[in-house]
This record gives C-alpha cells, structure tokens and sequence, in this order.
C-alpha cells in the first residue's frame, strides 16, 4: 500500500487551497501546509496550454523549498481555466468574475492542472486535462452566486463543489476532482510510481 511507503516522509503540500487540502484529507494523508505567498505566478509565452500549470506548479516547489531534505516529500500544483485560445486567471474583483462567467456561459472550456512531486532524488511532474460544459447563465444566477459565493480565489471565477456547479454544469470529460483543483486519482497514482509502489 502506498500509505506505508508515505510513512517514511514527511509530506509538505505548497498550497493554500482549502480544495485541494480537502482532497489530500481524503485521501488519508497526513501533511503540513507551506505556501510561499511572495512568488509572482508568471511564464514564458511560448508555453502550451499543458506545459503552463507544469511549469508553475515546479515554479512553486522550488519557491518553497531550493532542496528537498532526504525525508520530505513536497507536492505543489497549479489549475488554469483555457477557453478560446487563453488563459482565464483569477478574477480582479467582482465586475472580472461577472464577465468570466459571461464567457464561460454556454461554453465549453478547459481545467489543467500541472502537479509537481518532489523528493530529494527525485522531481516528477505531470498534468490532468478535464474539458467542461456550462449551460446558459442568466445575469441574476451570475449576480447571485458571485455575491453569495465570492469565487475571487479561483481560476475560471467558480467553484465545481458550490452552487455554480449544480446548476450550471452540464457535463464533464475528465475528473471531477482535477476541475475542483486537483486529480486525487492520478496524484495516487503517480506517487505509487514515484515511489516505487
């Protein structure tokens, strides 16, 4: 079992998100938290959309910790919203999110994750890609759930576990978990192969 090779770590998780924190819960790991909040989340333009939340969730591993001690193993990720050809950050405050969700609306659009574990032998990374369809979104469901759920800490200005999410969510490709943040499923698996399992 894979919690038995996690009893030989210390495990740091490089996020602030109460999500992904969840989904770690969930999964019977025991962890700490460690967030560099100084770090300016920027890359290269040449980039593709798959290679972005890679390159900043290593981007974060490294912010936090230059060296990985012999004992610790880190994980970081980052999520990005891709629709049209962007990048859909953060909202900047509410009039943003209201016209994200304008966007997102009767859209399908794109959830990446890029996750980075890291050991003091080892760094792997790798991405989950999740494809979404919202239904149509009238203006007082948009006002509603903003003013209600304040989304301003998430990419792509929703939350999949709230409100927005039920009834505004027609279908998903992919992980549910990936678009709430982080693919619980794959990162299993991945750990297993990065350790040996």
């Amino acid at each position: 079992m894979l919690h038995e090779k996690l009893k030989d770590f210390h495990i740091i998780l490089g996020s602030g998100s109460p999500r992904r924190h969840y989904l770690l819960n969930e999964l019977g790991i025991e962890y700490e938290i460690r967030v560099n909040n100084d770090l300016e989340e920027t890359y290269p333009a040449r980039l593709s959309r798959q290679e972005i939340p890679v390159y900043l969730a290593e981007l974060k591993s490294t912010a936090i910790m230059k060296e990985v001690p012999r004992d610790t193993l880190l994980i970081t990720a980052d999520t990005i919203v891709w629709l049209d050809g962007k990048v859909i950050n953060k909202p900047k405050g509410r009039a943003d999110a209201v016209n994200i969700l304008n966007r997102l609306s009767g859209n399908m659009h794109e959830v990446l994750t890029g996750v980075c574990l890291r050991t003091a032998e080892r760094m792997h990374s790798f991405h989950a890609t999740s494809r979404v369809w919202f239904a149509r979104l009238d203006v007082k469901e948009i006002n509603y759930y903003i003013d209600q759920y304040k989304p301003f800490d998430k990419a792509g200005a929703y939350g999949v576990q709230e409100w927005i999410g039920y009834i505004g969510i027609e279908k998903i490709e992919g992980s549910y978990f990936n678009v709430m943040g982080l693919p619980i499923q794959k990162v299993y698996h991945e750990l297993k192969e990065l350790l040996g399992e």
